[in-house]
């Protein structure tokens, strides 16, 4: 600055120019300016706060319902949650929007937790028993993308389940304040929403099919989940005076099994083994030829073969409620009846050959650690992941091929032709998802200790590779892992069967809705394959059909209608029958 730029003063000297505005008025334009844009900011994060309370009230809880017009309602809640606004005192009204908040947002995190469970159980959460399931899907996700990828995966759900309560919470606080200081317009707002909610409960209008106009749904969800609860507390003393009633309890072990002696029972539970394998048109052209080629296998060998339909108790997972229920005879469908029926002394089919002097055996490849049940089914040995002394890939959950698993029975079992009757239950995995690697059938010969699998796993893709190819990819697998567990079967019937051999293979639940289809039931095959034709005589009145396929018109039951007609069939009762 010059100095003759400079007042007297010392102060600058202001020139005349273009800007002639007197002081003050630019900052208060500035001013002007900023509360514009705070009330355009307000007025967005209000909508966003509606907009996250209103899809929280009328989201459904599958993925099939996420459609834009399920959106097209009028949830009863927003209203009924408006007009206690209003009428509630000041001193009253913020603790109960905070609950409100919190409420809401438990609901749309349990209708979150639905939608995943809906994707693959073809169920809703139930709050009570399913807490455990958690683990167990988080094993399964460690066995599919590392055990890395699987903790940060339970992170971000905690975090997004925590991040879901505070901004329910935050959006219902400022929508409560924007009623208030309008509560005029909030007022006629109520009353002609409300009169429209009447008039299409009434009237029962829907803008998409069963999806109506006046909504309900989260009030009914919070009902219904109240009432689940309470049902399911009801439910355990009805469920063990039903354990206490078995017709079985008391029957001499003379009288056991009698149809069966001198034989090698070999139940096998095939993971994932649904009827839409052998249904669906987009299994069933792969699944059908490999089950009718096994029977032309297996009847050249001398073997017969019945089949028909279960209905499991579970589906898509929780395989050890299904093993229950066949077991048992008890319907148990959820763990609260597993863990109740496992503390009693309930007769099992396993339980009932060991009580009938045959040796028991289980076969677990999934089971890692202490498993107390052992001693509930009535197990002399229990070959566990490892006890199978697995020496081949990790190719995740699904670790051991199906053919090493029944390698290692063999070995351990039946190899030597001296060997007392042994009755085997032998779960196979290889059709357990996601399908990394569908390894082909061997010689059994070479199976060894499972170290061929490695050369033969050295080019398979990701574990999570199918997955990111789309549906048509994921069921492609899906069907090549069933063909592989039937085959297995088949190929050991053919290796090591004999006139005291008797497999009984069966699924244990469908798999998942993304390959079963929208809407599959939950029945799943069984076969009873037999050399010895007076094993497959004893089940002639069950009208089951011939071979390994069982037909649309084939028997359905429920599968714990199945051991009362197994321990009949095969017992001294079944002998005055026949």
């Amino acid at each position: 600055m010059r100095e003759d730029d400079l007042t007297t003063d010392g102060g600058p000297v202001r020139m005349p120019d273009d800007d002639d505005t007197p002081p003050g008025e630019d900052a208060a334009e500035i001013d002007k300016d900023r509360r514009w844009g705070r009330r355009v900011v307000a007025r967005v994060v209000t909508a966003l706060a509606g907009l996250l309370v209103f899809v929280a009230l009328v989201a459904p809880d599958t993925l099939g319902g996420l459609t834009p017009g399920a959106f097209l309602r009028i949830p009863v809640e927003a209203l009924v949650g408006v007009a206690l606004v209003l009428v509630l005192p000041a001193r009253a009204r913020r603790p109960a929007v905070v609950l409100g908040g919190v409420v809401l947002g438990l609901l749309a995190v349990l209708k979150i937790v639905d939608v995943g469970f809906t994707a693959v159980l073809a169920r809703p959460f139930d709050p009570l028993v399913d807490w455990t399931l958690f683990g167990a899907g988080l094993d399964f996700l460690a066995g599919s993308i590392g055990r890395i990828g699987a903790d940060a995966t339970v992170g971000v759900a905690v975090v997004l389940a925590v991040a879901v309560l505070v901004l329910m919470t935050t959006a219902a606080l400022r929508l409560s304040g924007v009623v208030v200081r309008r509560r005029i317009f909030a007022t006629r707002a109520v009353m002609v929403l409300g009169a429209a909610w009447v008039i299409c409960a009434v009237l029962g209008a829907q803008i998409v099919p069963d999806v109506p106009v006046a909504s309900t749904s989260t009030a009914a969800l919070a009902y219904d989940r109240a009432a689940q609860v309470r049902a399911g507390l009801q439910d355990e003393q009805a469920f063990a005076a039903q354990i206490a009633a078995d017709p079985f309890r008391d029957t001499p072990a003379d009288q056991l099994l009698t149809g069966l002696r001198g034989k090698d029972v070999v139940l096998t539970f095939v993971e994932s083994y649904g009827r839409s394998a052998v249904e669906n048109p987009d299994l069933a052209p792969k699944v059908d030829p490999v089950l009718d080629d096994g029977t032309r296998r297996l009847a050249a060998a001398g073997f017969g073969a019945r089949s028909a339909f279960l209905t499991s108790s579970t589906f898509g997972g929780s395989s050890w409620l299904a093993h229950a229920t066949f077991l048992s005879g008890l319907w148990v469908n959820n763990q609260q009846r597993y863990n109740t029926l496992v503390s009693s002394d309930r007769l099992t089919i396993t339980s009932a050959f060991h009580r009938a002097n045959w040796r028991t055996v289980a076969v677990q490849p999934g089971t890692t650690g202490a498993w107390p049940e052992a001693a509930f089914y009535g197990f002399d040995q229990l070959y566990d992941f490892p006890k199978l002394a697995y020496h081949g890939p990790d190719l995740g959950w699904a670790t051991v091929p199906d053919q090493y698993i029944l390698s290692a029975f063999q070995r351990g079992e039946r190899a030597d032709p001296n060997h007392p009757p042994v009755m085997a239950e032998v779960d196979t995995v290889s059709s357990h998802a996601p399908w990394p690697f569908v390894p082909p059938v061997l010689d059994w010969n070479s199976v060894g200790d499972g170290s061929v699998y490695t050369g033969l796993a050295a080019g398979a893709p990701p574990r999570d590779a199918v997955w990111a190819k789309g549906t048509p990819a994921v069921r492609d697998a899906y069907a090549r892992s069933i063909e592989y567990a039937i085959n297995s079967l088949v190929s050991y019937v053919q290796t090591y069967g004999d006139d005291n051999l008797v497999l009984v293979f069966l699924g244990d639940h469908q798999p998942l809705s993304l390959v079963s289809g929208a809407g599959a039931s939950h029945d799943v095959p069984i076969t009873i394959v037999a050399k010895d034709k007076t094993v497959l005589d004893r089940i002639s009145g069950w009208k089951w059909q011939d071979g390994l396929k069982p037909g649309p018109q084939a028997p359905v039951w429920r599968m714990d209608g199945f051991r009362d007609r197994f321990l009949t069939a095969f017992g001294s009762q079944g002998e005055s029958i026949h």
